[in-house]
């Protein structure tokens, strides 16, 4: 790598963290390390990782791993802590965040969501094991939350990893500018890009904003033709599941370069999650897809020419 390349990015930037998954399998080809950056403009009722959404650090009560004792209330100089049926109660208007709640806590039920790191932090993290994306075809990938949330920290984070020489990837929505994509393109090796609706509307009502930046960033990104694209479909009840809207969103894939698929069934594996900031889970009642139904829909897309997978 030359001297001119090693100088492009700013390793004393920082970007909030709320997680670094290692040896995942699940972010792209090989055995990753996956950097989840904290803020999402999105607001995905089923999205699984809820405290990325917040572009703030934020606590999480696991109420599984409390045991009633008390021992966080009395550390709490702004009274935010309250002690129900052996439950805790967050009033989170008064907390500031000093963390006195969690280092009383024994069982380390409380925590905070969110880490500021500089890029050199991280890709130390991440460059532990570079061994294993050697022998695998793996490396790092960025998601969120919205990587793209955070640009200037991306950026810096993926021109770090190319001086590394490690294989990248960034799972997004697509919903930013395009000149902050645009200047990310020559260090990312594969887009994971989310398709959540076609129609502008019904993409609203479920995320909080409309899709046409998404899908113009999209055929910027084909017509760039400098990163590998998979597309991932989370497949949601009475949203985007329907035989109809399936056919409809073949069509609008036939011809495109991706050259993976994936039909991503909602789950409620974030539910819990959503009790420990104190949320309530946006889609109580919903049951999850059977394999028969995904099936169906992916034969769907099958018949017109598409590779398609279940699951990641």
């Amino acid at each position: 790598m030359t001297s001119s390349h090693a100088e492009t990015h700013n390793s004393g930037v920082k970007g909030l963290v709320f997680n670094i998954q290692r040896y995942s399998i699940h972010d792209g080809p090989g055995i990753r390390t996956t950097v989840f950056l904290k803020g999402c403009p999105l607001e995905c009722k089923w999205c699984s990782n809820p405290e990325s959404i917040n572009p703030s650090p934020e606590l999480m009560a696991r109420e599984s791993q409390c045991d009633g004792c008390g021992k966080c209330v009395e550390p709490c100089m702004h009274h935010a802590i309250e002690l129900h049926d052996d439950h805790v109660h967050i009033d989170r208007s008064k907390c500031d965040l000093c963390l006195k709640c969690a280092e009383a806590c024994p069982k380390g039920a409380i925590e905070l969501s969110g880490k500021y790191m500089s890029v050199a932090e991280a890709l130390e993290e991440c460059s532990k094991d570079e061994i294993f994306y050697q022998n695998s075809g793996g490396g790092v990938t960025l998601s969120g939350g919205e990587p793209l949330y955070q640009p200037e920290f991306t950026l810096n984070l993926l021109q770090a990893c190319k001086e590394r020489a490690l294989n990248t990837a960034i799972d997004t929505s697509g919903f930013a500018n395009w000149k902050a994509i645009e200047k990310m393109l020559p260090y990312i090796d594969l887009v994971l890009y989310d398709i959540k609706h076609l129609d502008p509307e019904m993409h609203s009502s479920a995320t909080g904003v409309s899709n046409e930046v998404i899908l113009d960033n999209l055929q910027k990104i084909i017509e760039s033709s400098k990163t590998r694209i998979w597309i991932r479909i989370p497949v949601i009840p009475n949203f985007n599941d329907s035989e109809t809207y399936i056919e409809r969103l073949a069509e609008t894939l036939v011809g495109m370069p991706a050259e993976k698929i994936s039909l991503l069934g909602y789950h409620e594996w974030g539910k819990s999650k959503y009790l420990s900031l104190g949320r309530e889970y946006p889609l109580n009642g919903c049951v999850p897809l059977t394999e028969e139904k995904l099936g169906s829909l992916k034969n769907i897309m099958q018949s017109r020419g598409l590779q398609v997978t279940i699951g990641y």
